[in-house]
């Protein structure tokens, strides 16, 4: 064997599957243990056991305790932003503002898919809502994050806290205290991210010191206080809780023989999963609530199917390596299936 021969074959080993480094190896299942291990899956996801388990902490209650303390300052929910109250997947209750919003938007959304952001807007205008379309905004960093592994915990905190604090502020310059808008996350990662980033920063005080340092130098504290939001909400939340009154106001076509299924963001329900809505209204309370509900209260027969926990494909890192398996893994586990089971004509995303 030549030496360039022994290295290529080195680079190989080293590589693993699609370039993901060497611990992506192939399993090499038969299609008897293929079934077996999808069994599995399907048994551990498929009725929300996960919310038979040992109950985590609620990590609003340590917020409250920090900012008790004087450490943290709370972004509040208060009347003026007309919150209703839905139950996450242990059965907290979480207070979702329907009105005075600041928008957060999407990199992703903007960038590729802007009948996102302008429909939701649209929603609001024509429900009279009051809401700031904030130019004062960066990207959550996340994709960056999950993308290709650059960054750390320290930078994705002060991303947070300098996006939020802007929000907690945007109102001055219209007139309103602070607080006046809330914010409402559109995109699923930044969601994700976001909640997680807030953990963080409530378990560890070294973490709140060396940001606050950081959102120090950019003019980004209140009384020295970074500000933390009460609840991390995203737009399907919004769409969630608002379904029945946009069914009643807004609905001018009928969808009652088109076919729906759902595909959930994964960074929606499965980063900080507690935090998830669920109803026993929506698919027997054993799926998340978003989206499906919106297509159930539209009128839309909602159809479930059994891949619906798999991941869409995208997978960030994978779309960016090996596209191609992402798209036939995309059209094999979700839309085909999709198509076969439940003979779907659209799904929902």
């Amino acid at each position: 064997m030549s030496s360039n021969d022994k290295i290529k074959g080195t680079q190989a080993a080293d590589q693993g599957l699609a370039g993901h480094g060497a611990f992506f190896q192939a399993t090499n299942l038969n299609a008897q243990e293929a079934e077996a291990a999808t069994a599995w899956v399907r048994k551990h996801v498929d009725r929300r056991t996960v919310d038979l388990g040992e109950r985590m902490d609620d990590v609003r209650e340590h917020m409250w305790e920090l900012e008790k303390e004087g450490e943290i300052i709370v972004h509040r929910i208060s009347d003026q932003h007309q919150p209703q109250v839905v139950n996450t997947l242990f059965g907290w209750e979480k207070r979702i503002p329907t009105n005075n919003l600041w928008h957060h938007k999407s990199c992703g959304q903007c960038g590729n898919i802007p009948g996102y952001p302008t429909s939701l807007l649209w929603f609001m205008n024509n429900l009279g809502l009051d809401y700031l379309d904030e130019t004062d905004q960066t990207s959550c960093t996340a994709w960056n994050y999950h993308g290709s592994g650059i960054g750390n915990v320290e930078s994705l905190a002060a991303v947070f806290l300098r996006n939020f604090h802007q929000a907690y502020v945007s109102g001055k310059q219209h007139g309103h205290e602070l607080g006046h808008y809330y914010p409402l996350v559109h995109c699923g990662t930044s969601f994700g991210n976001y909640k997680e980033i807030r953990k963080y920063l409530v378990e560890s005080a070294e973490l709140r010191e060396k940001v606050t340092k950081i959102l120090g130098k950019l003019g980004r504290l209140v009384d020295g206080k970074i500000v933390i939001p009460e609840e991390v909400v995203h737009y399907s939340e919004w769409l969630h809780v608002m379904r029945n009154r946009i069914a009643s106001e807004l609905q001018t076509i009928d969808v009652s023989h088109i076919r729906v299924t759902m595909h959930a963001a994964c960074h929606y329900y499965k980063m900080v999963h507690e935090d998830a809505i669920y109803d026993p209204n929506i698919l027997g309370g054993n799926r998340t609530a978003v989206g499906s509900s919106m297509a159930q209260a539209l009128g839309a027969q909602l159809i479930d199917y059994s891949t619906w926990y798999d991941c869409c494909g995208f997978g960030f890192r994978h779309i960016i390596s090996e596209r191609e398996f992402t798209r036939s893994f995309t059209i094999d586990r979700k839309i085909k299936v999709a198509q076969e089971e439940a003979k779907a004509d659209v799904m929902l995303g």
